[in-house]
C-alpha cells in the first residue's frame, strides 16, 4: 500500500516538473525569425490602424510586452511560430498583404470587415496548414487564384461580399475538408464547376447574387454528388431548366434557396420526400403546375415561398417567409 502511494507521488512530481519544464521552455522560446519578419511587413503595409496595437518588435510578445493583437502563437521544437492571424473591422485600406503567405504556419486567418483590394495573390497556396480563411466584406477583386485549391486542409472559406469576378475555379473541388464554402454577393460567371459535387464534407454552398448560370441537372449530374450538403444557395443568378428529381437524392438538404432565377417546369414529388428539407425558396422563377400535396404533410417544412411564378389557382405558400438573411453569427467559427 505504502508502496503505491510512494509511486503515485513520484509520478506527480515528474508530472510537475515537466509542466514547470514546459513553461520554461515557452517562456525562453524564440519566435521564428520567418514570421517576425514577415509580421512586421504586415505592419507597415496594413498602416496606423493597426500600429497601436501592437507594440513591440516580436508579434508572440517580447519580455513584459504581450502578444500583438489578433495573433495568436504556438511553439515548435525550440521556437514560437504564428498559427492565427485575425486583424478585422478595422478599416484597413491596400492590397492584399502578400506578406501574409510567408507565415506558413497559419491555420486561420481572417482579414474580413476591411478595404482590402486587388486580387488574392497566388503565393496564398503556400499556407498549407491553413483551415479556415475568411476574407468577406472587403473589395477584392479579379479571379480566385487556381493556387487556392493547394489548401488541403481548409474547412472554412469566406469569399463573400467582394467584386471577384471570373468563372467559380474547379480547384476548390480539390479540398477534401471543405464544409462551408461562401461566395455569394461577387461577380462571378459561368456555370457551377460539377466537381464541387464530389467534396465528401461539404454541407454549406452559397454562390447567391452572381451572375451564373446553367441548370440543376448539370450541377449534380456526377453520382453520388453532395453526399453531406445541407445548404445551398443558388438564389439571384440567371439559372435555368427545371428542379431534376435526382434532386431528392441529397437527402441530408435542409435549405434549398432558388429565388430570383429563371427557372422552369414542374416541382417534382419526390423532393418533398427529403427527410430533413425545412426552407424551401421558389419564388420569382417561371415555375407552373401544382404544387404536390406531399409538400404540405411534410413534418419539418416551415416555409415554402411560391411567389413571382406561374404556379395554377389555389396553390398556397406554407408559413410565414422572411427575406432569408445571414447574421453575423452564422461566421462564428
Amino acid at each position: 500500500m505504502a508502496s503505491s502511494s510512494s509511486s503515485t507521488t513520484t509520478q506527480s512530481i515528474i508530472g510537475a516538473v515537466l509542466v514547470i519544464s514546459l513553461l520554461f521552455s515557452i517562456a525562453d522560446s524564440k519566435t521564428l525569425k520567418r514570421d517576425v519578419k514577415a509580421l512586421n511587413e504586415i505592419k507597415a503595409s496594413l498602416g496606423w490602424r493597426v500600429v497601436y496595437a501592437w507594440v513591440g518588435d516580436d508579434p508572440c510578445g517580447d519580455g513584459d510586452l504581450p502578444p500583438w493583437s489578433g495573433v495568436t502563437c504556438s511553439v515548435q521544437g525550440d521556437y514560437r511560430v504564428v498559427t492565427e492571424l485575425e486583424v478585422y473591422a478595422v478599416s484597413i485600406v491596400g492590397p492584399f498583404p502578400t506578406a501574409v503567405t510567408n507565415l506558413l504556419d497559419l491555420t486561420r486567418l481572417d482579414l474580413h470587415n476591411n478595404k482590402l483590394t486587388g486580387p488574392i495573390p497566388p503565393q496564398i497556396g503556400r499556407l498549407r496548414h491553413l483551415q479556415i480563411l475568411n476574407l468577406r466584406w472587403n473589395k477584392l477583386q479579379d479571379a480566385i487564384p487556381p493556387e487556392i485549391g493547394e489548401l488541403k486542409r481548409l474547412t472554412h472559406l469566406h469569399l463573400s461580399f467582394n467584386g471577384f469576378k471570373g468563372e467559380i475555379p474547379k480547384e476548390l473541388a480539390y479540398l477534401p475538408e471543405l464544409r462551408y464554402l461562401y461566395l455569394h454577393e461577387n461577380r462571378f460567371v459561368g456555370r457551377i464547376p460539377a466537381e464541387l459535387g464530389t467534396l465528401p464534407n461539404l454541407r454549406h454552398l452559397d454562390v447567391g447574387n452572381n451572375h451564373l448560370v446553367g441548370t440543376i441537372r448539370e450541377l449534380i449530374r456526377i453520382e453520388g454528388t453532395f453526399p453531406a450538403l445541407r445548404n445551398l444557395y443558388l438564389n439571384n443568378n440567371f439559372f435555368t431548366g427545371g428542379i431534376p428529381a435526382q434532386l431528392a437524392n441529397l437527402t441530408n438538404l435542409e435549405i434549398l434557396y432558388l429565388s430570383y432565377n429563371k427557372m422552369s417546369g414542374t416541382i417534382p414529388a419526390g423532393l418533398a420526400h427529403i427527410p430533413r428539407l425545412t426552407y424551401l425558396y421558389l419564388d420569382h422563377n417561371q415555375f407552373t403546375g401544382r404544387i404536390p400535396d406531399t409538400f404540405y404533410k411534410h413534418s419539418l417544412l416551415k416555409e415554402m415561398y411560391i411567389e413571382g411564378n406561374g404556379f395554377r389557382p389555389g396553390v398556397n405558400p406554407i408559413g410565414l417567409h422572411n427575406v432569408l438573411e445571414v447574421s453575423d453569427t452564422d461566421f462564428l467559427f
